[in-house]
């Protein structure tokens, strides 16, 4: 039984809620009686309602963000009708900013905006105690001196089996208008030494996946260096750390740490997002692209990080023809993946001043997406939309090195921009308007069948897919006419191994 239960639906069951872990760690003298329950979105709104009330709470608080809003809708509704007396507090980004008209902030008993670490315990402890609470209560900004560190609330099986997310500051110094820390001042540092400690005990207990969510990892080279000498001394074989880079800062001290670790247990997750000059200023983003160029291609060639490159399709300013100058340059810096995403209007950002000036127009439920604009109408829009999906199923997920190397080498233009937009728009046509499970053996025979449009020798294009397959740890949805290739790539590679 708990008297005061923390939820939230996450996007899936790997995730943590590292949100409700700091309102946890920071309930002081109501942590006893508090409990934490996650679901996922897929979960059904009668099954997260039953489970919730098997404790007896009294009072209810909700994590909600983006990609929960609308489930986390229609499970606070069958609250409300089945159990009106539990007290629901609900908080988050994505009710903290132009929220007064949605429905879950009308039905909840107190909306908490901005951080609330703090302010959900003061808040829980009124409304135990009887005492009148505002309806919205203003979290503010936390100091992070005072916090109480989460990581005392993830469990031994979310340290092995679940991502772990954890921070070593908060906020950020720049103004890209597209993003909620457009909107905060300046950066916090969480006390260093005791974050360290805290990180020592994760390691002690079995964690080999941090996740930093600081939106400036790099920003001090004296704290980002001290995190990575941390875990340069404790290296060991399964570590895997996620970093969010600003990408024109890479100072010699942190690059003198890099090199030193082993393929694959770092990757970088770089914001690039445009290299028009015009569509910079335009949305107050800042970046050097002569010292974003070096730094990536050093990354490249000096380390074995693994490099998570995003470019934003639609960004005010934007055309077509830029957006493709963009990709071609970021694709002939050779990070490991291009997340191509789709502009969205995020509640609180002051993006929406140039809806206007660009005609641009965002769905009305989350993500928010941008459906249309002068310079990418809506078909235009659907087209490109399906481009990344593609492109994230056939190039980022990275089964297909050698086969894609091919498609471009062998397609009708210079520009990998355009030549993956031809393949996604044969992809389209080809499988009647299907950007979604396809099968892995449907995806050998589709790219064996556009390499052969292409003129690729057929014998060519076979050893690529085989050699790709045979590289690969997912062994499922070969066809069987690579099957014999395959098995002859796999026993030479055994061969060479030994």
């Amino acid at each position: 039984m708990a008297d005061l239960v923390l939820s939230t639906l996450n996007a899936r069951w790997s995730h943590c809620a590292f949100g409700l872990r700091c309102l946890l760690a920071n309930l002081g003298e109501l942590r006893p009686r508090a409990a934490l329950l996650e679901f996922t979105i897929h979960d059904a709104p009668e099954v997260v309602v039953e489970r919730l009330l098997a404790t007896a709470p009294r009072i209810i608080g909700f994590g909600v963000y983006i990609w929960n809003l609308l489930e986390t809708t229609r499970v606070v509704r069958l609250l409300r009708a089945v159990a009106p007396e539990v007290r629901i507090v609900v908080g988050g980004p994505e009710v903290s900013h132009d929220s007064a008209d949605e429905p879950i902030v009308r039905m909840a008993d107190v909306l908490i905006t901005g951080e609330a670490d703090l302010a959900f315990r003061t808040v829980c402890a009124d409304l135990l105690a009887g005492v009148a609470v505002p309806r919205i209560v203003a979290g503010g900004k936390a100091d992070p001196t005072a916090l109480v560190l989460p990581y005392g609330e993830y469990t031994d099986e979310d340290l092995t089996r679940r991502i772990v997310y954890v921070e070593a500051s908060r906020g950020c110094p720049f103004t890209c208008e597209f993003c909620l820390s457009s909107i905060e001042n300046g950066v916090r540092n969480l006390p260093l030494t005791p974050f360290l400690v805290a990180m020592d005990d994760l390691l002690r207990r079995g964690c080999r996946t941090f996740k930093f969510i600081d939106r400036t990892f790099n920003l001090s080279p004296t704290t980002s260096a001290a995190i990575l000498s941390f875990f340069l001394e404790r290296l060991t074989p399964g570590l895997f750390l996620h970093f969010e880079l600003v990408p024109d800062r890479l100072p010699e001290v942190v690059k003198a740490l890099l090199p030193r670790f082993p393929p694959g247990a770092v990757q970088f997750e770089i914001g690039i997002q445009s290299f028009t000059p015009e569509v910079g200023d335009l949305i107050s983003r800042r970046m050097d692209r002569e010292r974003t160029e070096a730094n990536l291609t050093w990354l490249r060639d000096h380390t074995g990080i693994h490099l998570h490159t995003d470019l934003i399709i639609g960004l005010p300013g934007e055309t077509l023809a830029s957006l493709q100058v963009s990709f071609d340059a970021l694709w002939r810096l050779r990070p490991h993946e291009i997340q191509v995403g789709i502009l969205k209007l995020l509640k609180g950002t002051p993006l929406g001043r140039h809806r206007v000036d660009f005609d641009l127009r965002f769905n009305a439920e989350p993500p928010y997406d941008l459906v249309a604009s002068r310079a990418f109408p809506f078909l235009v829009m659907l087209r490109l939309k399906r481009f990344a999906r593609y492109f994230e199923l056939f190039v980022n997920h990275g089964h297909f090195p050698r086969s894609m190397a091919l498609l471009m080498a062998n397609a009708p233009t210079e520009s990998p921009f355009l030549a993956l937009l031809g393949f996604s728009d044969w992809l389209w046509s080809t499988t009647n308007g299907q950007a979604h499970a396809l099968a892995r053996a449907r995806q050998y025979e589709l790219l064996l069948d556009h390499l052969g449009m292409l003129g690729v020798d057929a014998e060519a294009a076979q050893e690529a897919l085989a050699a790709d397959a045979a590289a690969g740890t997912d062994r499922t949805g070969i066809p069987t006419r690579l099957a014999a290739r395959v098995e002859r790539h796999r026993r030479g590679a055994v061969a060479l191994s030994e």
